[in-house]
Formats: C-alpha cells, sequence, structure tokens
C-alpha cells in the first residue's frame, strides 16, 4: 500500500467502480499522487484531478518516472514565480525564503524551501515555526513536487495539514490568438507533441502497471474525459454575447482593478500592494465594455527576462463565457513577447477545472505541482 513518501510521485491506482453479477468491476488510473490522508487520496492525471476514496482502492503501487523537468528547472521557475509575487518582508535560512505579507494570499506568506538550508532538516523546519511566530503568522511551507517530498515527510510527522494542490503550468510564446484557442498553432506544437509522447510514454506505463496488477477494466481516464466534455460542452452560453471588448494594459492598477482584486482575495492590504506592484517588469490588463471594467489580469516578466508569469484573471460574473479571459492573456502574453518573455507560466488549484481547461486549450501543461502546509495551532 501506498505511503506518504509516495506523494509526489507516480503511482497506478486499480480501484473499484462498481458489482457485477457479484463480482467487483475495477478501473485503472495513472497519475502523481499529490494528496494521501487516512480516508482518501487524491491523482493529478492527464485527464485532470481524480479523487478516491482509500475504500474504492483494490491495490496502488508507484511506478517508474515519465520525463518530467530537472531540479533545477523547477527551482529555476519557483524563483522566477517568487520574483513576479514579492512579499514586502522576507528572510532566509540558507537558501529556503521566508516571506510574509500580512497574511494576504499563500504564496506571500509561506516559505520556499528549495536548495540547502545550510543545517538538518529538522532545525530547519524549526527555524521555520519560530520566524512566523515572530511575525505573528501561522507558519507555512510551499513544498514544490517531488522536489521537496523530504520536506512533506518531516512536516507529516509533524502533523502539519495541505491545502489543496495547485498547478504550476507553463506554455510556449507566443499563445495562439483567442480567435484559434481550439487548435494551437505551430508556436504550440513542440510542447503538444512533447506532451503527446509523454502521454504515450504514460499509457505504456499504465499498461505495464496494469499486467502487475493483474486483470481489471482501465476506464477512470476515459470516464474523466468525458466529464471534462461535458463541463466544456455544458460552458456554452445563455449569457449575453458582448459585441466590442476593449482591453488596455497599464503600468499600474486602477482603483477598479484593484476593487476586483480585493474581491477575489478578500481585501487588500498595504502589503498587497506591494505584491502587485514591486515587480521592474509588471503590467495589469482591463477589459472594458462600453466604458465598464468586466475583466483584469496581471503579467509579469521575471526570471532573467525569460518567464511571463500570469495571475489574477477574472471576469465578472455578468460576462463569463464570452472568451474576455481569453482576450486578457492573449494581450498579456503578446506583451510579454515585446518584452523578450519566450515561456509562460501561471498557477491555478487543480480543482478549479474550468480555469484548468482554458489553460489547456491555450497550451499550457503542468510543469510540477505543489502543497502548501500548514502548522497544526
Amino acid at each position: 500500500m501506498l505511503r506518504q513518501q509516495d506523494v509526489g510521485h507516480r503511482i497506478v491506482v486499480r480501484r473499484i467502480v462498481g458489482i457485477r453479477e457479484g463480482r467487483p468491476l475495477f478501473s485503472d488510473a495513472l497519475g502523481e499522487l499529490v494528496e494521501l490522508s487516512e480516508t482518501h487520496l487524491t491523482l493529478a492525471t492527464a485527464h485532470g484531478p481524480l479523487r478516491v476514496p482509500v475504500t474504492q482502492v483494490h491495490r496502488a503501487k508507484r511506478v517508474p518516472p515519465t520525463r518530467r523537468p530537472t531540479a533545477a528547472a523547477v527551482v529555476a521557475l519557483e524563483r522566477a514565480a517568487d520574483e513576479a509575487w514579492p512579499a514586502p518582508t522576507r528572510g532566509r535560512i540558507g537558501d529556503w525564503l521566508l516571506r510574509s505579507a500580512d497574511g494576504w494570499t499563500g504564496r506571500a506568506n509561506s516559505a520556499l524551501p528549495i536548495g540547502d538550508p545550510d543545517r538538518p532538516l529538522a532545525a530547519a523546519v524549526d527555524e521555520v515555526e519560530r520566524w512566523y511566530a515572530e511575525q505573528g503568522q501561522p507558519a507555512m511551507i510551499n513544498t514544490p513536487l517531488p522536489l521537496a517530498a523530504p520536506v512533506g515527510t518531516e512536516l507529516d510527522a509533524r502533523g502539519w495539514t495541505a491545502r489543496p494542490p495547485t498547478l504550476v503550468q507553463t506554455a510556449p510564446l507566443p499563445l495562439p490568438a483567442p480567435s484559434s484557442v481550439g487548435t494551437p498553432p505551430a508556436a504550440g506544437r513542440a510542447e503538444l507533441a512533447g506532451g503527446q509522447a509523454e502521454l504515450a510514454g504514460e499509457q505504456a506505463d499504465l499498461a505495464g502497471g496494469q499486467a502487475d496488477l493483474a486483470g481489471g477494466q482501465a476506464g477512470a481516464a476515459g470516464e474523466q474525459a468525458d466529464i471534462a466534455g461535458g463541463q466544456a460542452g455544458g460552458a456554452g452560453g445563455q449569457a449575453r454575447r458582448w459585441e466590442s471588448v476593449v482591453v488596455e494594459l497599464a503600468t499600474a492598477p486602477s482603483e477598479g482593478w484593484l476593487a476586483v482584486a480585493a474581491g477575489r482575495k478578500g481585501g487588500l492590504p498595504d502589503a498587497a500592494r506591494h505584491v502587485l506592484t514591486a515587480v521592474d517588469q509588471v503590467r495589469f490588463a482591463h477589459g472594458y465594455v462600453d466604458g465598464t471594467l468586466v475583466a483584469v489580469g496581471r503579467g509579469t516578466v521575471t526570471g532573467q527576462g525569460r518567464w511571463l508569469g500570469l495571475s489574477l484573471i477574472e471576469v465578472s460574473p455578468v460576462a463569463r463565457r464570452q472568451g474576455l479571459a481569453r482576450q486578457v492573456i492573449h494581450e498579456l502574453a503578446a506583451w510579454g513577447v515585446s518584452a523578450g518573455a519566450t515561456r509562460a507560466f501561471l498557477q491555478v488549484e487543480q480543482h478549479n477545472t474550468a480555469a484548468v481547461a482554458l489553460y489547456q486549450r491555450l497550451g499550457f501543461v503542468t510543469h510540477h505541482t505543489y502543497l502548501t502546509r500548514v502548522a497544526p495551532h
């Protein structure tokens, strides 16, 4: 059976999906194990997240990893993401980063354990807890997986909890134009080809896993694909079709833009304004219809000019499902290209299936995942 040490690694799971003529029906799933508790496990599969109750697991095992980014690539992207979301109060434990922003967002108020902390792991976690106690905040650590899996094991032993998994996704620039998001153009083909090759490898691994687990009926991936397709089809629309949209980019957010951010993130303390604006290369997208702000977004260029970071993509409820988010992203991506960026990244919670589906159509694939771990009170 699986252990906490398997979190962040690829596994194959045989689960019971029904009973026919008194005999159990099985379905196999392959993906990265992102969460394991006493009651359930969660996999990041090629078709989205899959949550499986432990009572339905017949057998499960770790399988060899497919092609994945190197540790150096994960570290570089995590540092670029940190530059793009800069906490005003910072500290260090060796190479580990300590960040605080008056509690505004998990990313800006958590330690990033990448590199060497210059002390034993247990002592490093002790220091994290001490530093956040001095800030008057609960201690949190973002653990990129599987890079920081050993840190996760230490936190498990201390009783730290985990928030839902977050996907760090990337895509080559330029992104496809809004009118062609269904079929990404040549710029995205190399990325898609790589993803297809990886999927083929996963299918081969799954076949091997099925042979190891013996007998059964595969189908979880197909079920997930059908569900995703149904959701995508249902997303169509009764909403109003906007005739004219104007997307403007500014070096500073308007009060309307900040109000949207405050509504989404639960307030906007002074530290939040620092996080949003204290980046050398940053743009704030404002999407207007008839002079009314209906969509916003934020773009940054960090990581020695290579990475365009996308964040706070938000559309007013009355204007959703009309392609406005794609238009905002396209304008920010075009600016990123003009600034010299060659790749884009974003962070999205795995359970936000609508956003994940949109980003997939734009050519984004998961680079790695992370869990935000929270110390017990």
